[in-house]
């Protein structure tokens, strides 16, 4: 048997037998992988004795990991298998014909033998480089657990993409941001595990019943700034720039190609914030190699940067607005915010442009797809070179004006002091509203006239 034929033959979930999954069946098995998702988020890794990930919840959001669990990996493997054979076939490295049903299939079964090998591969690191520092003895059970839980996302994942609505990666991230957003804003439950208002909510209102107006001020900054990202990141979401295109051999019926103003979408913030994860997480290893803090960084107990690089391209801890509030700002905080914020923007800049040349998402391999569909500008010669020519006019500055947006929203939610990090909102809005745009276009017809009434709306 021959490489190719063993990725195409490699044991999959079982895809529906009809052609369209209905609506109702879509929903349910959404739901079930969810919430099978939340309890294995809350199931801890037996033999566990310290959890140094915990401080890392920029690192947390993008995996949509619970650092601890059986979901410590998360998504990573799927991500970064991805990424990995993304870059391959676009820069052509790795000769897929990604157009062709076989040439899926062996994409498809590579990403599934990377995604358990890099299972395999971070369970290791983890566990060896002492970030999920296990009791003695108990090192390779660790990484078993581990392993399996990895596994265990993957074959998630691929329930999600044939029986859901989504992929489970996208899936992962939202439940994971929402957790958080509903602990942050309506949490009970107190450190110490008693009951008292720890969220924004409940403290705003006992803080207002008590007359702590300091108090009631830094929970309703945390709100509001939550709400107007929200507001202004799905407003952003919606803003296209349209190409007309028409069928050269249909005279009078055309189309429009839609180029997003986030053409890359959410992959810029998403490296850019893996940039500065791994920059703490060095930092903090390097500071206890040495004993001491290195130029990398150095942090308190609770994993709070004050000195070195990961000092100033990290906010300022719960928000330049509380510190304002509380009387406890001082003039670095400005710095360190201003920096951060170029960090920010530069960083999802430069993946933005990366992304956009290596992805297939450059002007020359979308004019190829929009002339092997047939289709060509009004009024312009059906020639791949003058798609690309006016393609470039667009797609260039959308790359970047959407990369440095996608940037400077998810470090002006993190010095606002929103609660969740700016970059979970602006993956959760941005996976939400495609969940949305998914369920307006495939599945209206299978709901309920008022539903589908609402979402045509």
């Amino acid at each position: 048997m021959s490489l190719k034929d063993l990725l195409v033959n490699l044991p999959e979930v079982k895809g529906p037998a009809e052609k369209r999954v209905g609506f109702g069946v879509k929903v349910k098995w959404t739901i079930i992988i969810l919430i099978f998702f939340f309890i294995l988020s809350n199931i801890p890794l037996y033999g566990l004795s310290q959890n140094a990930l915990s401080r890392f919840t920029y690192l947390s959001i993008i995996l949509g990991a619970s650092f601890g669990s059986l979901m410590s990996l998360g998504i990573g493997p799927i991500v970064t298998a991805s990424i990995v054979l993304q870059l391959l076939v676009g820069s052509g490295l790795l000769g897929l014909d990604l157009k062709t049903a076989e040439g899926k299939k062996v994409f498809q079964g590579l990403q599934k033998i990377l995604a358990v090998f890099f299972c395999i591969f971070e369970a290791v690191v983890y566990v060896a480089m002492k970030g999920l520092q296990a009791i003695p003895g108990m090192e390779a059970l660790l990484v078993v657990q581990l392993f399996l839980g990895g596994v265990m996302v993957i074959l998630m994942d691929e329930v999600i993409s044939k029986w859901g609505f989504g992929n489970g990666v996208g899936l992962f991230i939202v439940g994971g941001v929402a957790w958080q957003l509903c602990v942050r804003a309506f949490g009970f439950l107190g450190p110490e595990k008693t009951l008292r208002p720890v969220g924004e909510i409940p403290v705003f209102i006992f803080s207002l019943i008590n007359a702590d107006t300091i108090g009631a001020s830094v929970a309703f900054a945390a709100i509001a700034a939550t709400a107007v990202i929200f507001i202004i990141v799905v407003y952003t979401q919606a803003i296209k720039v349209e190409v007309p295109l028409s069928f050269g051999r249909i005279r009078g019926f055309s189309v429009r190609w839609p180029l997003a103003f986030f053409y890359t979408s959410n992959i810029p913030v998403i490296l850019a914030a893996a940039l500065h994860a791994n920059v703490n997480l060095l930092a903090t290893l390097a500071e206890r190699v040495a004993g001491n803090p290195t130029f990398l960084g150095g942090f308190t107990p609770d994993g709070i940067p004050v000195s070195g690089l990961a000092f100033w391209i990290s906010s300022p801890p719960a928000g330049i607005v509380e510190h304002i509030i509380k009387g406890t700002f001082m003039p670095v905080m400005v710095w360190q915010s201003l920096i951060y914020i170029l960090f920010m923007v530069a960083a999802s800049v430069m993946f933005s442009v990366f992304w956009m040349k290596t992805s297939g998402m450059d002007p020359a391999s979308q004019a190829e797809q929009i002339t092997a569909s047939g289709l060509q500008i009004p009024g312009f010669r059906r020639d791949p070179r003058v798609i690309e020519t006016i393609l470039s006019r667009y797609i260039m500055p959308l790359t970047v004006m959407g990369g440095a947006a996608v940037g400077l929203l998810a470090s002006l939610a993190d010095i606002t002091g929103a609660l969740v990090r700016g970059t979970g909102i602006l993956l959760s809005v941005m996976i939400i509203y495609r969940l949305y745009e998914e369920i307006a276009q495939q599945h209206a017809l299978d709901m309920h006239p008022l539903a589908r009434k609402f979402i045509a709306t």
